[in-house]
């Protein structure tokens, strides 16, 4: 699959239902060995802001999630390897931030108050991808990982 196939399927896996973040991970988790269902469990919590919080946003937190299968280091020594994991996923930030003007999903959905959100998910209907950037927002986050080169 090539870079513009996966960026498609990220956005296609949000039309049919799943989180910004499951979208964004699962398009790219068999470049690490992980299969579809795997992506779309390990990135599960991580929708709507991180658990529907409205936090840092689910498409972003998607491309964390494959910096860290990509360059994260599994020996708690390797203090470079860390480094180096940090400052990529900050890069990766930057570009998402820089396109999109934040990197939080209740600024990027226009939400004012601060307020608890209720943890179920709306419904996916016509209304709800006309009056949220998410799409975009899963898409941004897909071209930027798939032109990740360009931020190490």
């Amino acid at each position: 699959m090539d870079n513009e196939q996966r960026i498609a399927r990220a956005v296609e896996l949000f039309k049919m239902g799943y989180n910004c973040a499951q979208s964004v991970t699962a398009a790219f988790a068999d470049e690490y060995g992980y299969t579809e269902e795997q992506a779309l469990k390990l990135s599960a919590s991580f929708g709507g802001g991180i658990g529907r919080m409205r936090e840092t946003c689910g498409a972003a937190c998607g491309m964390f999630i494959l910096a860290g299968m990509e360059t994260g280091c599994a020996d708690a020594a390797d203090r470079e390897g860390k480094a180096y994991n940090y400052a990529f996923v900050q890069r990766l930030a930057e570009e998402f931030r820089r396109e999109n003007g934040s990197i939080v999903c209740a600024e990027l959905l226009g939400l004012r108050e601060r307020k608890p959100q209720v943890p179920t998910p709306e419904e996916r209907t016509e209304t709800y991808y006309m009056k949220r950037p998410c799409v975009k927002m899963v898409e941004t986050a897909a071209r930027i990982w798939a032109n990740r080169k360009n931020f190490r």
